[in-house]
């Protein structure tokens, strides 16, 4: 039976040997590298609720496939930027109200530590 994860306690990544380079160059460039996942968790729960997405997800993929970095919408980066840009040209920026601070994490040091 798999056993739960608890909080605090320790979760293990391992890379595929050929993992995908540009795999490599993401996890590479993250300052902290657990927080990053968490965020990409995060998003997930937010578009989608809690789910086993290897139910969703095939198994194989041509990430390599395409050239093009996606953006957060699973749009290629530079389609997403040319519909920004022609959506920004007929609309006119709303004006901005005062917004709250964000709200700090609260995270202790030494889960920090374990996650490096």
């Amino acid at each position: 039976m798999k056993k739960t994860k608890e909080p605090g306690g320790n979760i293990s990544l391992k890379t595929k040997k050929n993992e995908d380079p540009a795999i490599m160059q993401w996890l590479n460039a993250q300052s902290n590298l657990m927080d990053s996942i968490r965020y990409l968790i995060e998003n997930e729960i937010r578009q989608n609720g809690v789910r086993n997405l290897q139910a969703f997800v095939p198994a194989e993929r041509a990430f390599g496939a395409s050239s093009q970095p996606l953006s957060n919408t699973g749009v290629p980066v530079e389609s997403a930027a040319a519909f920004y840009q022609e959506a920004a040209a007929g609309i006119e920026e709303p004006e901005t109200q005062a917004s709250e601070p964000p709200v700090e994490d609260d995270i202790d040091d030494e889960d920090i530590e374990s996650w490096t």
